[in-house]
């Protein structure tokens, strides 16, 4: 239910995941990292993608493999 909002996929979240499978991210790591809270933002990855903070989420999926 997190990954829908107003009746559509949330937005930024397909290339948010585009992005950590490109970083050999299994789906269960993908899972575990958009509802892992992080310190450094309000909440979870995948309730900024929700509050619409696609682009810090998006940079922050970049470099999560590195």
């Amino acid at each position: 239910a997190d990954f829908v909002q107003d009746g559509h996929v949330v937005k930024h979240l397909p290339a948010v995941i585009r992005l950590l499978r490109d970083s050999h991210f299994a789906d269960t790591e993908i899972v575990d990292w958009l509802f892992r809270e992080d310190e450094t933002l309000p909440g979870t990855p995948i309730g900024n993608l929700r509050g619409d903070r696609g682009t810090e989420i998006k940079r922050r999926a970049q470099v999560a493999g590195y």
